[in-house]
């Protein structure tokens, strides 16, 4: 990085979260502190068959695409899959909490940044595929018993997708319609590395505005797993827990509990914007908090897949200490930490020894958010949706309520479920280590 241009600052300006709460910092941190929780039965398919047949979702009213997206964009519309409306959706909070006028927002009036100055890194999961259509393709491929013939797939069936089938489920296509709407026309990226992938794209973002590349970025993930395909991939996976039929699935997420037995899913994540000081000093806007710190690593997975992550501890610790050392904090100023917490018995196991190995004996005393329990693990919005909280909690001065977990003193930890209450934050570490094992550190602190 070149000396003249390593002292840029970069600060976070909007928060965009999409949950199971709603749109927005507001439902997010009051659905949050209230100690409320956005898990309830899926509805949007039948999901009896599965063990978790429970998740995080939006409700209906929480989202309309159409009502979001300009009107002469509102075409596009027709290929957006789940993960792109979540993202659209996000973007336009995150720009609005930030007080910026885009071609989204006011098409005709100069934009806040201008646009070859705006950039846009977005973390996505990998090809979320409507089973309805797919299977509706499939039925065309059959074999005269009733089997599936890939042959016959290969030479009619994929034809009978529809024409823009796959533009719905690119992973990329989240930033390429955010970019779009609200014409980023600087660096753009797509990160698709899991849990992780929100935080390494606000990693992104941190790292083009210090090299001079762009004044501003949108930055984050969203993801929803809440389908068939989704759903059965992380049950294979071994990492949700089983919830009773009937039951609405509230109490079953125990982050760094020994009574822990997997994690659930939920849908959403969120989009930031980061400027750098000069952008955020020339428009007279009001910082939230400093990106002080990033760093990322991957973490060895003997599996090769990343979902047993025993061991892992040592390489979640080395990214928390760089992240510490590029904001150059010691891990005795670490007020609060917002890490993965997701009730994967491994997971938090590595997770929890990473924070011993940082922190020492001090890990008992500063104290966890967890949001698992209440929004459930969001695939590549999972990072992103906690570096919102972390923000929160800096702004506001408080923290959340957290859910389920005791015991989590025998993890070395501060976990245990509490009322939401006021605390003395000036910089709080945000750590999200995805499936797969990359990792992602994010300092944040307070602006005075």
């Amino acid at each position: 990085m070149p000396a003249a241009r390593a002292h840029i600052r970069t600060l976070l300006t909007g928060l965009g979260p999409v949950s199971g709460f709603g749109i927005g910092i507001n439902p997010l941190w009051e659905g949050l502190c209230s100690g409320a929780t956005a898990i309830r039965p899926i509805t949007a398919f039948d999901a009896s068959g599965f063990e978790t047949p429970v998740a995080a979702t939006l409700l209906p009213e929480h989202l309309d695409i159409r009502s979001i997206v300009p009107k002469n964009y509102r075409k596009a519309t027709k290929v957006m899959a789940r993960d792109i409306e979540l993202a659209v959706a996000a973007a336009l909070s995150a720009v609005q909490a930030a007080g910026l006028t885009t071609k989204g927002t006011a098409e005709g009036t100069p934009p806040t940044i201008p646009p070859d100055r705006f950039g846009c890194h977005i973390g996505a999961g990998l090809i979320p595929a409507d089973s309805d259509e797919l299977a509706s393709a499939m039925l065309t491929s059959r074999t005269a018993e009733g089997g599936f013939d890939p042959g016959e797939w290969g030479r009619t069936g994929m034809a009978n997708l529809t024409p823009l089938w796959l533009l719905k489920y690119l992973p990329n296509m989240l930033a390429c319609h955010v970019t779009i709407i609200h014409d980023c026309q600087g660096p753009s990226n797509t990160i698709t590395c899991a849990e992780a992938s929100g935080g390494l794209s606000i990693g992104e973002s941190v790292r083009v505005i210090r090299r001079g590349d762009a004044d501003a970025c949108l930055s984050g993930g969203a993801e929803s797993k809440v389908n068939y395909m989704g759903l059965l991939r992380q049950t294979f996976a071994k990492r949700l827990a089983k919830v009773a039929a009937g039951s609405s699935g509230a109490g079953v997420v125990r982050p760094f509990d020994a009574a822990a037995t997997g994690t659930i899913l939920g849908e959403g994540g969120g989009m930031l914007i980061i400027e750098s000081a000069r952008s955020v000093e020339r428009r007279g806007a009001k910082p939230l908090a400093e990106i002080a710190g990033f760093a990322a690593l991957q973490c060895l997975c003997t599996d090769t897949v990343g979902v047993a992550l025993d061991g892992a501890g040592e390489d979640i610790a080395a990214a928390i200490e760089c992240a510490l050392a590029d904001a150059k904090a010691r891990p005795d100023e670490i007020d609060a930490i917002v890490p993965l917490g997701s009730g994967i018995p491994s997971v938090d196991a590595a997770e929890a020894d990473a924070l011993r190995r940082v922190f020492g004996l001090r890990a008992a005393s500063v104290p966890i958010v967890t949001v698992a329990p209440q929004v459930g693990i969001c695939g590549a919005g999972t990072s992103a949706l906690a570096a919102c909280v972390g923000a929160q909690c800096l702004v506001t001065q408080r923290l959340p309520a957290r859910l389920n977990a005791s015991g989590s003193a025998n993890f070395g930890l501060d976990a245990d479920a509490r009322a939401a209450c006021d605390a003395k934050l000036r910089t709080v570490l945000v750590t999200t280590t995805g499936m797969g094992g990359q990792t992602s550190a994010i300092v944040l602190r307070r602006v005075a």
